[in-house]
This record gives C-alpha cells, structure tokens and sequence, in this order.
C-alpha cells in the first residue's frame, strides 16, 4: 500500500478526529494491555505476545484497533503454529531482495490469520559492533543493505494489507545498557551511516515507526522532537505513526506527547488520563493529540478498508511457508572456506558421520526474547544428517570429552562440527533474578539471558579446543557456525577443510545445512558483515557505557581506510561452482549510475552468484569511504550459462551530508566503480564514471 493511498483517507480521518472527544482521542494513543495482564501472564508460563497486543480503537466511529505482532523471523503469537524462518541476519546473507519481499508476504498473511493488523519486525538498526545481542534481528553491517532488505519486507507486509513497523528507530545498536545509554554522532555520521537506512523504508512505503528505548543527544527517542518530529515528519514526509517500544519506550507525559510519540505501547503508564491532564494543564496541545489521532486514524483506516482477502488459520504454519522458511535457509548458508574441495561429502561414498559439538542436537533458531517464533517442530543439525543419509551411521559426540571426541572422529568418513551461540549467548538483553531464569519481561516470561557478546567475538575457549584438538584428525572436518553475527576465525580455521556460516536457520535450518554439507543444495550465500582477522580493528565498545560516541567508520569502511585486509571480505562466499565475471562497463543514465556485466557459470554444477556494485570516492576533496556497496543483484546460472546483469544506482546515493549547510551535496568529480562479487578488490573490476 502506497503513501498516495494512505494520504487519500486524510480528510475522512479529521472528520472523525473532529467529531471525537478528547478522551476518544487519548484513547486512540494508548495500548489496551494492564500490568495486571502480564503478572497473570507470568503466573500461567503464557509467553510474550501469544495474542496480538491492541491499542486504540474507537467503536462509535468504526476505528479498528491496532493490533500489534512482534517479529522479525516469523509471526510471535501463538504456540506450535507459526512459520519459523531464519533470522534476519540469515536473510541478509541470500542477497535477495525478491525472496524478502516473499517471506513479508507470508508473514503477513500469518499475521491476519491470528488477527492482528502490524507486524513490529521490520528491525533495521546498524550493528557498529558485532557483539550486539540483537544483531541476528537485522540484516548485516551495511546501510544500503539494511535499507534495501528493509525495505522489501516492507513491500511483502503491507502487500498483505498489514501495517509494517520499522524499528528501532534511532542510532539502537547496543543491548546491554540500552534503557541508559545516550549516544552521541556527528551529523554526518548520523545522516550517512545511522539514518539513511530509516528513510529508505520510508521511501518504499512504511506506514509505522517504533522509537528505541536509549537517547540520542540526551534525549530518550521516544521524547525526541529531533527524531521523531522534525527528521522523521517534517523532514522525511512519514505520513504514518509512531509507536513506543515496550513499557520503558517513554518516561514522561509531556515530553513524550510533545516529542513526537504517537501511541504508548503496550500498557499505559504515561498517556492515558495522565495525557489527558496535561492538555488540560495547557502542558500539551490539543493540536499535537489531533495531529496523532488523525495518523493513526488515516492509516488504520487505510489498511483496513483496503482488505479484500480472506485469511483463513489454515495459512499459519502451512506447507508453503515451510517450505519458503528452507528455501531461505538454503540460500543464507555461506561457504567460507572449502580446501581441496572437501564439500560437498558424498551421500554413497560415507558410511559414518561424526556430528561433534554442544549444538549439534540442538534445536537453536536463535533469540529467545521478543522476537522468539514458536513453531510445531525445528530441525536439528543432527537430526537433517540423520535424514539425508538414512543408510549410513550418524555418531552424535557432545565434545565435552576431547579423547572421545578423537576417537569418535578418527573412526568417521566426515565429521561436522556445529559451534556457536545459542539464546544465552547472545540476544534481547533479560538480567537473571537470584540466579534463575524465566524473568518477566515485557509482557511474558522468558527462560534466556541475552544481551551482548561482551567477551569476545570468537567461539567459547571450550568449542576452539574442541576444534584445534579434533579437527587435524580427519582432514574431512568441516565447522557449522551458528551465530548472529560475525565469529572470528583466526584461532582456529586452519584446523578443519571447510568451513559454513549458518547463522540461526530457523525451523527447517538442519535440513538446509545437511542440504549443503551433502550437495543436494550449492551455497550461495554471502557474508553481510566483513570478518577481521583481529577483533580490535572493529570499532570498541563499553557495552555497559553511560554514553557512547559513534563514529563515521564501522566494519569494511573502517578497513579499507585504515589499509586492514581483513580475514574475509564484506560480501564474500564460495560456492560448489565458480563464476566469471566479464564484459563490464560504466554509465551515468537518467540520473543514475548504471554497472552492467556478463556473468558465466563455468563449472559443472547449477549455482547461485551475488554481483555486488560499490562506488569509490578516490577524487573526492573530504573524508569519505574508500568505497560503499551501492547496488546488488543474485542470480541462479545453469553450468555453462551466461547471464547479462545490470546494476543501478540513484545519484542521490552518492551525495554527501554537509553539516555545515544542513543538506545533501553532490561532489562534481570522477567516481570509481566497482562490480564483482565481493568488496575485495580481487574480486572486483574497475571502472569510471563523472558526474
């Protein structure tokens, strides 16, 4: 649904606002759940947003109720039901903006299948770091990426007529301390690294906001005139609304109100009749309730009027999307390291599999806070090799015992190390009280602790040794990674023949990952954050800070400019194939600078190539990027087929943010082009343009 659409209900919706007491219009800004609700969620063991959470509403006008659905691998509500996909960091690694706006669909269709009308999924933040607990719930380091990922779900929600809401509106990359810390940036980097992925959800038609809960500049987001009022709604032209994140998203009435903060969710601690008082106090304007009222009116309307599909319960969990979650799976596994050609094992040629590692039987579809799915069932790592090699021995060792280990490897023809994090690893920050788990929190009960990986970036010590002892035994080893984010590799890669970045798969992710160690499925994936062979050349980070300052310069940006070569690039992955890029060449067309390519499968075996496009900045007369991925496109090419590819990117891409004029400038000068298939020059042709 388009703004265009959305803006057409404006003069219905003031009709209703102005007929409409303030009570009513308070109403309409304030979530329906009661703090008595959660301590009697907490009592019965109900999880965090079994039922959609409504707020508003008015029944004498016919305003429905916005009824919120948390995300983002799947639909929250429910137990045993809803489609599990993977994470969206896994998302991000398939490149594939398509196959995104496809899992939006499927979601949404979820969605009006529980009753609900938004989907509070679409998570965009910027990791500056990669220890970030939630960073598994976003789609790489990059802020074109983030934005153009985002900005498909987008399309695929509200396709469905559900209301997509994207968070965690702003400069929200820290876990632990992210109820204190205020963060702090320059202009620039605010508006070039930190922002611009917001407006392109805009831009492709979001209708709702969530603010974070930290501050920007001193001021809580949810309080933020800057954020919320002057760059989200003046600036930006958001037509739509913003709402809270949960309980601690606002801290009070009227600075909230006057700030921008269009509905409390999800319980009212601070609107409400507390509202109401301030505008009688003269503390508020009764202006500032209209202009909220009327959003929230314009786009509930909108959305609802313009259903005219059925969505029956039968859709949730059903066949399709399941079978959508392991395509996705299956296209986010990214091959990083495959010596002599190790992968894929042969299905007829190995007798006994070793599965070694904590992880290996487990099922671990990632966070287990807001945005934990539950689906009917999740397949293990164990229990995938178990099924695509029904007539061989599949060993399960624990790794806890390293002789045992040797000898359970030693006696196998391949061993699959899986090693990584799980939900207390990593994930939405939940403290432990007296030592136990099942910590209310927001709303429910959950049973992990989260938060940031404050340690380190690599395995635990244990999974290293456990992979520096065993992996030399066999040279047929391959290590499954399971992660959020990026896991450091320098410890111990040379210790086992290949390596899989798996990330949390979600329900089908067993299946994908014995797909590929087995070949019935090629890797096509690519890593949507750069892999530094020390984790101190990354931006460093107090993760219980007070304050923080983010710079200019994260992950790949931060390399390149330094002169780092990192252990893998941005945008790297092998395949079972190989591919030659050839034939490029450079334009600037209709305001938009045009790459295109020949892309020839030349190995012997059905592939997938992501074509990546960067624009460099050599000539330029300040400091900028050494380059930036500006363009990407994934194709599937037969063995020996070649496929033209054409690549495009606005102008406006490739403006810079003046602080000092306060506005976007365009530099007159040669840019250099890149196009390959990954950031590292190696893997890149070069060419010109000027603009």
């Amino acid at each position: 649904m388009d703004k265009k659409y959305r803006l057409s209900y404006a003069n219905k919706a003031k009709e209703i606002v102005d007929q409409m007491t303030l009570e009513e219009k308070v109403y309409l800004m304030s979530g329906n759940i009661f703090m008595e609700d959660i301590l009697k969620a907490r009592e019965q063991g109900i999880h965090y947003n079994l039922t959609p959470y409504e707020a508003g509403g008015n029944e004498r006008f016919k305003v429905p109720e916005m009824k919120f659905i948390d995300g983002p691998r799947g639909v929250v509500a429910g137990t045993g039901r809803s489609t599990c996909f993977p994470v969206s960091m896994a998302r991000g690694a398939t490149f594939d903006k398509k196959l995104e706006e496809r899992i939006g669909k499927a979601i949404g269709k979820e969605i009006r299948a529980f009753g609900g009308n938004l989907f509070g999924g679409v998570c965009i933040n910027l990791p500056r770091n990669p220890g970030w607990g939630r960073s598994q719930e976003v789609y790489g380091e990059d802020s074109f990426h983030l934005g153009s990922m985002g900005s498909a779900l987008v399309k695929g929600v509200q396709s469905e007529n559900v209301i997509a809401c994207v968070k965690h509106y702003a400069l929200n990359s820290m876990e632990n301390a992210r109820f204190k810390v205020n963060v702090i940036a320059d202009k620039r980097a605010e508006r070039e690294v930190y922002l611009s992925h917001f407006k392109d959800a805009i831009d492709a038609g979001a209708a709702s906001f969530m603010s974070a809960y930290n501050k920007y500049q001193g001021t809580y987001c949810g309080h933020n005139d800057y954020l919320l009022n002057q760059v989200l709604k003046d600036e930006w032209d958001f037509d739509g609304f913003v709402i809270s994140d949960f309980l601690y998203g606002i801290r009070d009435t009227v600075e909230a109100a006057n700030g921008g903060m269009d509905i409390e969710m999800h319980i009212t601690q601070y609107f409400g009749d507390k509202l109401i008082d301030a505008v009688k106090n003269g503390q508020v304007s009764e202006d500032r309730i209209n202009n909220a009222a009327i959003r929230i009116v314009r786009t509930l309307l909108a959305f609802s009027e313009a259903d005219d599909k059925e969505y029956g319960e039968e859709l949730i969990g059903c066949k399709e999307h399941i079978s959508l979650a392991l395509e996705v799976a299956e296209k986010s596994i990214t091959l990083i390291k495959n010596k002599e050609n190790v992968l894929p094992f042969s299905v007829t040629n190995v007798s006994r599999v070793a599965v070694i590692g904590k992880l290996g039987n487990k099922e671990n579809i990632g966070d287990h806070g807001s945005s934990r799915v539950y689906p009917e069932y999740v397949i293990s790592p164990l229990e995938g090799i178990k099924r695509i090699v029904p007539n061989s021995e599949v060993v399960f060792d624990d790794g806890t015992d390293l002789e045992q280990a040797i000898a359970v490897a030693k006696s196998a023809d391949a061993v699959v190390f899986v090693v990584g994090f799980d939900y207390d690893d990593e994930g939405e920050f939940i403290s432990y009280r007296n030592g136990k788990k099942g910590v209310t929190a927001i709303g429910g009960v959950y049973d992990a602790a989260g938060g940031d990986r404050k340690e380190s970036l690599g395995l635990h010590k244990d999974e290293i040794e456990l992979i520096k002892t065993v992996g030399p035994v066999n040279k047929n080893s391959v290590a499954v990674l399971i992660g959020g984010n990026m896991i450091m590799l320098e410890e111990w890669k040379s210790d086992v023949s290949a390596i899989l970045m798996a990330y949390y798969l979600g329900m089908e992710g067993g299946t994908a990952i014995a797909e590929t160690l087995f070949g019935k499925i090629n890797p096509g994936g690519k890593l949507p954050f750069v892999i530094p062979e020390d984790e101190k050349d990354l931006p460093q980070i107090d993760w219980e800070a007070e304050e923080i300052t983010y710079e200019y310069y994260h992950g790949y940006t931060k390399l390149e400019k330094e002169g780092i070569e990192p252990s893998l690039p941005y945008g790297f992955g092998l395949s079972y194939t190989t591919f030659d890029i050839l034939n490029a060449s450079f334009a600037v067309v209709d305001e938009k600078i045009l790459a295109k390519c020949d892309v020839t499968n030349t190995g012997s075996r059905e592939g997938d190539e992501v074509v990546q496009m960067y624009v460099g900045f050599k000539n330029s007369k300040i400091d900028r990027p050494v380059k930036v991925l500006r363009g990407f496109e994934r194709m599937n090419l037969a063995p020996g087929e070649t496929k033209a590819v054409e690549i495009s990117c606005p102008i406006e891409k490739v403006k810079w943010f003046n602080s000092d004029s306060n506005s976007w400038e365009l530099e007159h000068m040669e840019y250099e082009i890149y196009i390959g298939s990954s950031s590292s020059d190696k893997d890149l042709i070069q060419g010109k343009v000027t603009i």
